[in-house]
């Protein structure tokens, strides 16, 4: 998921090794990626199993309090090549 993958970009070379077990199964156990995204914008309830100190940092990243820019257009470089 490119939330998640962002926020792994930013976060991963700083976590623990407890912290990387936690967010390798935050990112693979649940079934639908938009379940993490929700629960790390509040908007559902985080179930116990994975309501630890990586969603929750998940969650501040969440709030983006930076305001980063973080939208960013696809590569379109592919549709102006010449045909073979």
């Amino acid at each position: 998921a490119f939330f998640s993958s962002l926020f792994a970009k930013e976060n991963l070379n700083s976590m623990s090794e407890e912290q990387l077990n936690l967010y390798d199964r935050l990112i693979n156990e649940p079934s639908n990626d938009w379940d993490i995204y929700y629960w790390a914008t509040e908007a559902k309830p985080t179930p116990v199993e994975f309501d630890n100190e990586v969603m929750a940092a998940l969650r501040d990243f969440a709030k983006n309090k930076k305001r980063e820019q973080r939208l960013r257009q696809p590569d379109l470089e592919y549709l102006f090549e010449s045909p073979h």
